[in-house]
C-alpha cells in the first residue's frame, strides 16, 4: 500500500477541473508540497492562494506552463532544486479538439508532452541512475478501450497514452528503476472539456453527430475520478490499468488489457 505523506507531488493540468481536485485531494492525503501546472494563469493563481490559505505556506506553488514547451523542463528543474526530489507526477494535462486547426495542437498536448514529462520524472526517479524511486500516473481514457470514430485524433492520442504507460511500467523497466508508471482510463467526467466551445469534430457533419451525442453518455464527478485515482496510487502495480468511470469503484482491468493484446498479436509471432 503507497501513500502520499510527506511526497512532493507534480501535477499538470492542475488549475481546474480533474487537475485542481487531484492537487486538494494529494494536499488532503498529506503531500509535502505540490507543484501544480497549467497555462491558466488566473485560476492557477486563485488555486494556490485558496490552498494556501488552508493548508499552510509552501504546500502548493502554481507554475505557469505550457506543457508542450521547455518550460515544463524549467519546472521540473526549478521544484527539484527547492524540494530535492519529485516523488509523484500526474500527468492531467489534455484536450478533446480534433478540428483542423487544433489536431496537431492535441497530439502535442496529450501525447508528445506526456511522454516528455514521463521520461523527465522517469530519469528523475529511477534508482539504477541515483534517485529513489516514485510514481508516474498517466491518464488515458475509456476511449483507449474502444473506437470511439466520432473522435479518431483525441482516440488515438489516449491509445498512445495507454500503449506507452503500460510499455513503460514493465519489466526489466519497472525493477531495475524502481519507478512505477499506472494508467488511468476515465470515462466522462464532469469537466469544461465536455463544453461544445472547447471539444469539436474533423469536419461539420461529425461535429453535428458528436453534439448529438452528448448527454447519452454516463457522467461522473470530478470527486469520484479523483477517489478512483488515488485507489489506483495506494494499490496499483506498475503497468497496470485502471477503469475509472460512471461514479463506480476504481476497477484494475489489467487482466483485460493483456487479454485484448493477446488476441491482436495472434499471428505476429508465429
Amino acid at each position: 500500500m503507497h501513500d502520499l505523506r510527506d511526497k512532493v507531488c507534480f501535477v499538470t493540468g492542475a488549475a481546474a477541473g480533474i487537475g485542481a481536485v487531484i492537487v486538494r485531494a494529494f494536499l488532503d492525503e498529506g503531500a509535502k508540497h505540490v507543484a501544480a501546472l497549467d497555462i491558466d494563469i488566473s485560476k492557477g493563481q486563485e488555486l494556490q492562494q485558496e490552498l494556501t490559505n488552508k493548508y499552510g505556506e509552501g504546500k502548493v506553488k502554481f507554475h505557469k506552463c505550457d506543457v508542450t514547451t521547455n518550460e515544463i523542463d524549467t519546472v521540473y528543474d526549478d521544484v527539484v532544486k527547492e524540494y530535492e526530489y519529485v516523488d509523484v507526477v500526474v500527468n492531467c494535462a489534455g484536450i478533446m479538439n480534433d478540428r483542423p486547426n487544433v489536431f496537431v495542437k492535441e497530439i502535442e498536448i496529450n501525447v508528445t508532452a506526456l511522454i516528455r514529462s514521463s521520461f523527465k520524472a522517469f530519469d528523475l526517479m529511477r534508482k539504477d541512475h541515483g534517485g529513489r524511486g516514485g510514481t508516474i500516473i498517466n491518464i488515458s481514457s475509456i476511449v483507449g478501450l474502444f473506437r470511439a470514430h466520432l473522435l479518431p485524433v483525441y482516440t488515438a492520442t489516449k491509445s498512445a497514452v495507454l500503449q506507452f504507460s503500460n510499455c513503460l511500467g514493465m519489466d526489466p523497466h519497472a525493477s531495475r528503476s524502481g519507478v512505477r508508471v499506472l494508467t488511468l482510463c476515465f470515462g466522462c467526467t464532469d469537466t469544461s472539456l465536455f463544453s461544445q466551445s472547447k471539444m469539436g469534430a474533423f469536419d461539420k457533419e461529425t461535429d453535428e453527430l458528436l453534439a448529438g451525442s452528448l448527454g447519452k453518455l454516463p457522467m461522473q464527478t470530478i470527486d469520484s475520478a479523483v477517489a478512483g485515482l488515488l485507489k489506483a496510487y495506494k494499490e496499483g502495480d506498475s503497468a497496470s490499468t485502471w477503469l475509472i468511470t460512471s461514479g463506480r469503484p476504481a476497477e484494475d482491468i489489467t487482466g483485460n488489457i493483456s487479454k485484448a493484446y493477446g488476441i491482436m498479436s495472434q499471428g505476429v509471432f508465429s
